[in-house]
């Protein structure tokens, strides 16, 4: 099975299929703490970060008329969108944890430091962006039922939310259902946030990381990267 096949008939259980258990975390301190240092570096291998932008590069200019507004969720001091990014998209917000790493990022022109997993809620009002980005950090957040329900809010008619999952992570920060499943269920799994919202047609799913490599489920390329995708229903 690849990437592009999980979700194509996904057998979803009637009801949400994840416990509180499954979304709890090694580390269940304050991520104020873990993340109060900057890190100015990238945590996925240079061409999986390469193959995102492209893949941004190609997505990004296909909207219609006005120029879309992009929100990128759990940002740092770069969202990975291309160099001319500014010529076809117009309002660009990144939120994320830390100060210091928002205000490098020159990819966005606003910026909010939050905590999603202390409050989903995301700060915006209804139908403010046309896309939403998340550059492989979903896995650390601990609401992400209710988090995608407010990308489905802030969602524009017709908007799409795309995210992006890699085979690293900071296991004390991810949360046990990421840890216990391999990279093609984690495809599903995010596909599934998706789908018990509600609130968005059918995800779908594409790798894009170069030279592809599967063993059992689990991509043996340090450049993996997939991009699960959903268009919200409004």
């Amino acid at each position: 099975m690849k990437v592009e096949d999980v979700l194509t008939n996904p057998q979803w259980p009637s009801e949400f299929p994840f416990s509180a258990s499954d979304l709890k975390r090694q580390d269940e301190s304050t991520d104020e703490n873990f993340y109060a240092q900057p890190r100015f570096c990238f945590h996925v291998d240079d061409k999986a970060v390469a193959s995102l932008t492209d893949y941004y590069a190609e997505e990004f200019p296909k909207w219609k008329g006005e120029k879309p507004a992009v929100l990128d969720l759990c940002a740092s001091h770069v969202s990975h969108f291309p160099e001319d990014v500014a010529e076809y998209t117009g309002r660009r917000v990144a939120l994320g944890m830390n100060k210091e790493e928002l205000e490098e990022n020159k990819q966005v022109n606003e910026f909010v430091v939050k905590d999603l997993n202390d409050d989903p809620t995301l700060p915006f009002e209804d139908n403010s962006f046309d896309i939403v980005t998340n550059a492989v950090s979903i896995d650390y957040l601990t609401n992400p039922l209710e988090i995608c329900k407010e990308v489905a809010r802030v969602l524009k008619p017709g908007g799409c939310a795309m995210f992006a999952l890699s085979n690293r992570c900071f296991p004390t920060k991810a949360i046990d259902l990421w840890l216990k499943t391999n990279d093609l269920e984690h495809v599903y799994t995010v596909g599934s946030y998706f789908h018990y919202t509600g609130m968005f047609k059918p995800p779908s799913a594409t790798e894009v990381g170069p030279n592809p490599v599967w063993v059992m489920g689990q991509s043996q390329n340090i450049a993996y990267l997939s991009v699960v995708r959903a268009t919200v229903d409004k």
